[in-house]
């Protein structure tokens, strides 16, 4: 039995990747297109069709993700406005270098090597970084609320925030951050997507937390927000030349509609210890993942690419129902406690 042109399994497995895939772009503000192209790739689709269904699901979950995070005030629209336009001449320029190392006959190389050093090292930064919080917790118990806010974001974040080089914007989320530091950081995000072919929420989450030093969840949701236009963008070029499966992109839809919105909520539930460890776990999955893709490749066998897709989809699918799992327990623990406060009130 086919349904939309598609069997009931095959619905159902776009469906239920739709949302575990929406629960992490809603959490991590990062678009997916890594896992959702190489599924669809592995699922004999066309390259052009892959990328362009990808770049289609990851503008419409950006829509989504973005008014939740909207509803809970956690994007600034002047820093991703900014964070746009100099992403796009970032993209520009990477692009006009992917043309040089292919006159060169070495962009394949580099943009190989490039996207594993990045996921590992990106994935490497944020371990480190909840190693790090969880000592200066035990280490300081008694610390003031003062310090608490101070703590959200990064020490390197507020290093960068406290040269004061005009002009200067001040932050939804509160503090001031040099445009030229805005222009580098969303510069340098912009050069390495055009390069390596990704969207970058990977890249340009962490950039907004660690370069421009916003807290967390502030980070997710600008990143969320600078990244709709391009996705918007990349949709229209690849639909007008058919790229498009619609069908595909309305099952991974309908599934992310509500894990974008579970994830984006549990921004504000989940500790920012798992969210970075969740991350960090990820990125290095990720990046096992495709250094096998590309040693399959080189090696010409098809085993090695099995396992790739399986680290890359597995280890997404974990940290999704682990982040469940945070939620329902919180909302478990909250709903007790409110239970045993109208029982012991006077």
């Amino acid at each position: 039995m086919e349904i939309l042109g598609l069997s009931l399994p095959l619905l159902a497995l776009f469906v239920s990747f739709g949302f575990m895939v929406g629960v992490l772009f809603g959490f991590f503000g990062m678009g997916g297109s890594f896992l959702i192209t190489p599924t669809l790739l592995i699922l004999d689709y066309p390259a052009s069709v892959a990328i362009g269904s990808g770049l289609a699901f990851y503008f419409g979950t950006s829509v989504i993700a973005v008014l939740k995070h909207y509803d809970i005030g956690q994007v600034d629209y002047k820093l991703g406005a900014i964070l746009f336009v100099v992403l796009s001449v970032g993209i520009e320029l990477g692009s006009r270098l992917v043309f040089a190392l292919e006159a060169l006959g070495i962009a394949e190389l580099v943009t190989g090597i490039a996207y594993i050093v990045l996921l590992a090292g990106i994935g490497a930064l944020f371990l480190r970084r909840a190693y790090n919080l969880e000592d200066d917790g035990n280490d300081a118990d008694d610390a003031d609320d003062a310090d608490d806010s101070d703590d959200e974001n990064p020490a390197i974040g507020q290093k960068i925030q406290s040269y004061n080089v005009p002009p200067m914007i001040s932050l939804t989320s509160g503090g001031r951050a040099s445009v030229w530091t805005i222009s580098g950081a969303g510069g340098g995000v912009g050069l390495v997507s055009g390069l390596i072919g990704v969207g970058g929420g990977f890249i340009r989450m962490p950039a907004i937390h660690y370069l421009i030093g916003t807290p967390l969840t502030a980070a997710v949701g600008t990143s969320l927000f600078a990244g709709l236009f391009s996705g918007a963008f990349g949709t229209f070029t690849y639909g007008m030349s058919g790229s498009v499966d619609l069908t595909v992109v309305s099952l991974l839809l309908v599934g992310s509609a509500l894990g974008a919105k579970i994830g984006s909520a549990a921004t504000t539930i989940v500790e920012e210890n798992d969210v970075i460890v969740y991350f960090g776990l990820m990125m290095v999955f990720a990046s096992i993942g495709i250094a096998l893709s590309e040693l399959s490749d080189w090696l010409g066998t098809g085993s090695l690419e099995v396992v790739s897709v399986f680290l890359l989809v597995g280890s997404s699918f974990f940290v999704a129902a682990m982040i469940l799992y945070q939620v329902v327990q919180q909302t478990g623990s909250d709903e007790s406690h409110a239970q045993t406060t109208l029982d012991g009130g006077d």
